[in-house]
């Protein structure tokens, strides 16, 4: 239950309200041969009836939310609060204070206001997931040499992520991701580092770390 309420966010929006000022007559029973289900005499809009529509800068926002959240294993509550009323909105802690929508609220008080915030990298900030590859973490001691040969044979190998050239103990920081690989284990990333970054003739030590358990805020 615990993780369940973790994993749950509230999105607020709000459309615009608008009265139809055309009549849409009902379509005829039978006139449809296909097979498909034809509309009643009540599928019609009659003048004065009032119809909501989302803006499409709120539409999309909330499309990449669900989009996002779907991906990560969350659940969004969406309410419109043009249909709501303004009680709602008096009522509604998260509200207080807000000018532009949607809004959406996280599960631990973070909010993102109006479209601008709704972007792919403060999403997934508020909806942080499980890593689905597996990354390790090496320190070299490298010895002198070309430079530019030694970040060449290093980025050759997909698995090197992100190289740092560092000062002090360490002269330079790898981040190693393994996919599609089956379920790498500590050894076999090891070997990896043991095999074919230790094999290159710049580098005469190193040190790998193997998390047991990662979660990231950056998109996958």
């Amino acid at each position: 239950m615990a993780e369940t309420a973790g994993r749950w966010l509230q999105m607020y929006v709000e459309s615009r309200k608008a009265l139809t000022s055309f009549y849409r007559p009902p379509r005829m029973e039978g006139a449809d041969v296909t097979g498909a289900t034809l509309a009643g005499p009540d599928d019609r809009i009659e003048p004065g009836e009032a119809a909501y529509f989302l803006s499409d800068d709120q539409a999309h926002a909330l499309a990449l939310t669900e989009e996002i959240a779907a991906k990560r294993g969350y659940t969004v509550e969406v309410k419109d609060l043009a249909k709501s009323g303004r009680l709602e909105r008096i009522v509604t802690e998260q509200l207080r204070g807000v000018q532009n929508f949607p809004v959406l609220i996280g599960p631990r008080g973070m909010r993102l206001e109006g479209v601008e915030s709704f972007t792919s990298e403060k999403l997934c900030s508020i909806m942080p997931a499980e890593m689905p590859v597996l990354r390790a973490f090496t320190y070299l001691k490298i010895k002198g040499g070309d430079v530019d040969a030694f970040r060449e044979g290093l980025l050759a190998f997909p698995q090197v992520r992100e190289l740092h050239l560092l000062t002090g103990d360490w002269d330079a920081f790898l981040v190693l991701e393994f996919e599609g690989q089956g379920s790498p284990t500590k050894r076999t990333i090891l070997d990896f580092v043991t095999t074919k970054i230790r094999g290159l003739p710049e580098v005469v030590d190193s040190s790998t770390l193997v998390p047991e358990y990662s979660v990231t805020k950056f998109p996958f």
